[in-house]
């Protein structure tokens, strides 16, 4: 007798005493046209639409059964965060003043004071390399007096125009803020900087629901983000970046992920299904996320993006970012086969998209976390446009991918398939 294929063990598995959900075109279009509706407006992070679109996740997450996570009492998983607006600044160097034009700060308290009898002074050299030095010392938890050596000029203006934007932050620490200055001066005698900034608080929400495993400590992620760009300059009278494939496409199938495995029997292992916030203005959902449980219990993280369109290959496919991150695509390709469905590696690896997505924060603490996505991205003319509707899409095709994913996924949630963890040391940071 041949060996069960892991599909047919799976299927079995799953299909004693439940009546499945049956993931279709009807439930697919019902989703997908509430999100990326007019009335919605793009879903930009901090809108009042945004929070609109979060309660229609909850609902549905509550129709489907979900139980929410540990530690909350509901499908909100609510932080904040802090954007810094500076009012005024002065830096002294040697009791001289330093032209605004030759130095930034990056902030993380309304008030900002350092000097040479508190702050450590670093020197950046003509033959540092500027990027890599300023990666590790923004690394660095504590406050820096940065001098740079104005060789790296024309570099060091991209940085101060980078971080001289107010950019949102999880908490104010007076503990770690850093002045970057170009000068030539590298025996500085003393330096002085204050500065001031306007604090304003903002209130962000991923939607979380789970279903218990009998590992309860084990768990299996699906996730997408549910935020969009918003409004754009009007062309033709439209101004509505309506993010249909990115990504209420992706926020679709977490949906009807959710509904499909409430439908089974208790699975093996835990099963979270994350909507995040804030996935278009740096990933801030995702990585609040992160910091609330331990990684390691995470078996494997399917983050699902732009799946309303055939990718190149045919309708009937889907790619992996990371491929040869895990075997976690391996053990996808396994699970479908004898299908009409395949998965196969990014064919874009110039387009970095293994770190441009919410599996990257996972990924960087060893999470076994890819993105799936059908969409040629390189060609796509809809990415990030006012003309990004429900209309451009093939929602039999997105149905068809969300299939390949509970077929692709049974092996993981049933303990049958472990992904190898991520190697953190062969991950950009």
């Amino acid at each position: 007798m041949k060996q069960l294929s892991i599909f047919l063990i799976t299927s079995i598995l799953f299909s004693a005493c439940h009546t499945q959900y049956v993931v279709s075109e009807d439930h697919a279009r019902e989703i997908i046209s509430t999100l990326a509706a007019d009335k919605m407006k793009g879903r930009k992070t901090f809108s009042p639409e945004i929070d609109e679109a979060a309660n229609y996740i909850a609902s549905k997450f509550e129709e489907a059964g979900l139980e929410t996570l540990p530690e909350l009492n509901s499908y909100f998983q609510k932080f904040n965060m802090y954007s810094l607006g500076k009012s005024s600044s002065e830096m002294l160097i040697n009791d001289l003043p330093v032209s605004e034009s030759d130095y930034f700060i990056t902030a993380k308290s309304e008030s900002v004071s350092l000097d040479s009898s508190s702050s450590q002074i670093i020197y950046i050299s003509a033959n540092d390399d500027l990027g890599i030095s300023l990666k590790s010392l923004m690394e660095q938890d504590k406050s820096l007096f940065v001098v740079i050596d104005p060789t790296h000029r024309e570099m060091f203006n991209r940085y101060k125009n980078y971080f001289g934007r107010s950019r949102p932050i999880f908490e104010l620490d007076n503990s770690s803020n850093k002045a970057f200055v170009i000068s030539e001066n590298n025996s500085i005698e003393s330096f002085n900087l204050e500065a001031k900034y306007k604090v304003e608080k903002s209130s962000l929400t991923n939607v979380t629901g789970r279903i218990e495993g009998n590992r309860k400590d084990e768990i299996v992620l699906f996730s997408a983000h549910y935020d969009h760009i918003g409004m754009l300059k009007s062309i033709e009278g439209d101004s509505i970046a309506n993010g249909a494939n990115d990504d209420a496409s992706g926020t679709t199938a977490v949906i009807e992920l959710a509904n499909y495995f409430a439908s089974t029997e208790k699975p093996e292992r835990t099963i979270y299904f994350v909507a995040f916030t804030a996935e278009e203005i740096g990933g801030y959902g995702s990585q609040f996320f992160s910091k609330q449980l331990n990684p390691d219990q995470i078996v494997a993280m399917f983050n699902i993006e732009m799946i309303g369109k055939p990718a190149v290959s045919g309708p009937n496919s889907a790619w992996i970012t990371g491929f040869d991150k895990s075997d976690f695509g391996e053990l996808l390709q396994k699970s479908v086969e004898g299908s009409a469905y395949e998965f196969y590696p990014d064919p874009y690896p110039d387009q970095n998209l293994f770190y441009r997505s919410d599996n990257a924060t996972l990924a960087r603490l060893g999470v076994p976390a890819h993105s799936i996505s059908t969409t040629p991205i390189d060609v796509d003319k809809d990415y990030h446009q006012v003309s990004d509707e429900v209309g451009t899409l093939d929602i039999g095709h997105m149905v068809n991918t969300i299939k390949a994913l509970v077929e692709g996924a049974k092996g993981i949630v049933s303990g049958i398939q472990t992904p190898k963890r991520v190697d953190t040391s062969l991950i950009e940071h």
